[in-house]
C-alpha cells in the first residue's frame, strides 16, 4: 500500500496545505464571489489559462486541446491519444498514478469531441498543485509504448467501433455530420469499421500527434473552483517543458473553414431505426463563428422531450409525435467553433420514424409561417436560457467551451451575455430562422429498414 508520505513533492505539499489554516474562500463557503460564474483569463509559461473561483471545496481541472477528430492527421489519432491519457509517463507508472489519485480522493477523465481532446481531473481544492503537475506530465511526458497500444489502446478503439456500429442513432448522427460538412467536422468521432487501424495507427503515429496536440499554442488549461492566481502559478511551474510549436516534420493541426453542403444518405441496419434531419446551425458563443441565439430558442421550441416527468411538454415536436406509436424525437443544437448543426434525431419502429419525420417537416413549416403562440415562445426562451446557463455552469461543458474559445482566439464564455442574447430573441427572428432552414438544403440520414423509412423529398425536404 502506498502511503501519502510516498507521493511526489507537490502531492505532499498539497497534503500539508490541507492540515494548515483554511484560506478565506474555504472558511466562508456561503459568501458569493463578486462575479461567481465568470472566468478570469491569463497565461503562464506560454499557455492560456482560465479559472473561476466558486468558493467550493472541490475543483475541476482540464487541459483542452484543439485535437479532436476534426484536426486529426490520420483516422483514429484523436481516439488513440485519448486512450493513452494517464498511462505510463517518464516519471510515473499507470499504477502509481492510480494509487496517488485514489489516496487524494480524486477522479480522472479523458474524452474527445469533434473539435477537442480533454484530459482532466476532479479533486479536493487544496490538491491543485499535484493535479496541475500530473496533467502537465501526461501532456509532455507520456510513454507511448508498443505493448500498451496493442493490448489496451487498439482494443478500446475496436470496442468503440463496434459500439457505434450497433447504434442506429449514432450511425445516423455521424452520417448527418458527414453530409453537412464532408471533411473536418464531418469526419466521424471514432474510426469507422472500414478503417484499417493497422494502416494508420501505431504508438509512433499517436506519439507524433501528441507532440502537435499538446503544443502550447494548441491548448488551454481551465479550472472550475480555483483562483486564477493559483492556477497561473502552478501552470507556470509545471508546463514549461511543453513544446512551443508543433514539430517541424508535422503540419499544424488546422482545418479549412467549415462549409455546409447537405444531402441524403441511407444505411441499412438490422437492429434499429433512426432518422436525423439536420440543417446549418449556430456556432458556439465566444468563438470566432457567428453565434445565433434564435437557433437555441428554435431548438427549445421544437424540442421533442419534456423536462417534467409524466408531462408531454410544451415543445411543438413533442406534441406532434405524441400520438405516434413507436417513435420518439429530440432536437439538438450542436455548436462548434465556426459552425453548428441543428438537427432532430427520430428513433423507433420504421413506421413510427416515418410518421414522425413527416410531422417534423410540417411542424418546421408551421413555425416558418408563424403558427405558434406567444406563450410557447416565452417557454422556449426560458428553456433555452436555462439549458445554456446550466451547460456553462456544468463541469465538463464549461471547461471545454471556455478552452475552445480561448484557443480559437475568442473570449471566455460570459454566461450573463449568453442569457441576455437569448432573452432578446423575437418571434420574427424565430420565423425567419425556421424559414431559412426549411427552404435551404437539409442533411438527412436514415438508418434501419430502408423499405419503410422515407426519402427526404417524400416528407417535403430539400436535399
Amino acid at each position: 500500500m502506498i502511503s501519502r508520505s510516498s507521493l511526489g513533492r507537490n502531492a505532499r505539499f498539497a497534503l500539508r496545505r490541507q492540515s494548515a489554516a483554511l484560506p478565506a474562500s474555504r472558511r466562508g463557503l456561503a459568501a458569493a464571489a463578486s462575479t461567481p460564474f465568470h472566468y478570469e483569463t491569463g497565461s503562464a509559461a506560454g499557455v492560456k489559462t482560465a479559472g473561476r473561483d466558486l468558493s467550493g471545496p472541490t475543483t475541476s481541472l482540464a487541459i483542452v486541446s484543439k485535437a479532436g477528430s476534426r484536426y486529426q492527421l490520420l483516422p483514429g489519432l484523436a481516439e488513440g491519444l485519448e486512450k493513452f491519457a494517464f498511462k505510463n509517463t517518464e516519471k510515473r507508472s499507470s499504477l502509481r498514478i492510480t494509487r496517488e489519485v485514489e489516496l487524494l480522493g480524486g477522479e480522472l477523465f479523458a474524452y474527445h469531441s469533434r473539435e477537442n481532446l480533454i484530459i482532466g481531473a476532479k479533486f479536493l481544492r487544496d490538491d491543485l498543485p499535484y493535479f496541475v503537475e500530473l496533467l502537465g506530465e501526461v501532456a509532455g511526458k507520456t510513454k507511448f509504448t508498443t505493448h500498451e497500444f496493442n493490448e489496451e489502446v487498439a482494443q478500446s478503439i475496436r470496442f468503440a467501433q463496434k459500439h457505434t456500429l450497433g447504434s442506429a442513432s449514432e450511425l445516423a448522427v455521424n452520417s448527418a455530420h458527414g453530409l453537412a460538412f464532408h471533411r473536418g467536422l464531418g469526419d466521424p468521432i471514432s474510426p469507422t469499421s472500414s478503417t484499417p487501424l493497422a494502416k494508420y495507427l501505431s504508438e509512433k503515429t499517436i506519439a507524433a500527434y501528441g507532440q502537435a496536440a499538446y503544443a502550447k499554442p494548441n491548448i488551454a488549461v481551465v479550472a472550475n473552483n480555483a483562483s486564477q492566481a493559483d492556477l497561473s502559478k502552478w501552470v507556470g511551474e509545471f508546463f514549461t517543458e511543453l513544446p512551443t510549436a508543433a514539430p517541424a516534420k508535422l503540419p499544424k493541426l488546422e482545418s479549412a473553414p467549415t462549409k455546409y453542403f447537405g444531402g441524403e444518405e441511407r444505411i441499412s441496419h438490422p437492429s434499429g431505426n433512426a432518422m436525423v434531419i439536420a440543417f446549418p446551425g449556430s456556432s458556439s458563443f465566444g468563438a470566432k463563428g457567428s453565434w445565433q441565439p434564435e437557433i437555441a430558442v428554435l431548438s427549445a421550441l421544437l424540442g421533442g422531450q419534456s423536462g417534467i416527468k409524466w408531462s408531454p411538454g410544451f415543445s411543438l415536436v413533442s406534441k406532434a409525435v405524441a400520438d405516434i406509436a413507436g417513435a420518439s424525437a429530440v432536437t439538438t443544437n450542436a455548436q462548434y467553433s465556426d459552425a453548428g448543426l441543428f438537427y432532430t434525431t427520430i428513433t423507433g419502429t420504421a413506421k413510427g420514424v416515418r410518421k414522425a419525420g413527416e410531422a417534423l417537416s410540417k411542424t418546421l413549416k408551421s413555425v416558418a409561417a408563424g403558427e405558434f403562440s406567444k406563450e410557447d415562445v416565452s417557454k422556449a426562451v426560458a428553456s433555452a436560457k436555462f439549458k445554456a446557463l446550466e451547460s456553462g455552469m456544468g463541469i465538463q461543458n464549461g471547461l471545454e467551451a471556455t478552452g475552445m474559445a480561448l484557443i480559437s482566439g475568442g473570449k471566455a464564455v460570459e454566461l450573463s451575455e449568453v442569457a441576455q442574447s437569448i432573452g432578446n430573441v423575437t418571434e420574427e427572428q424565430l420565423k425567419k430562422a425556421a424559414k431559412t432552414l426549411i427552404e435551404g438544403k437539409a442533411s438527412v440520414a436514415s438508418v434501419g429498414d430502408l423499405y419503410v423509412l422515407p426519402w427526404a423529398e417524400e416528407i417535403g425536404l430539400n436535399v
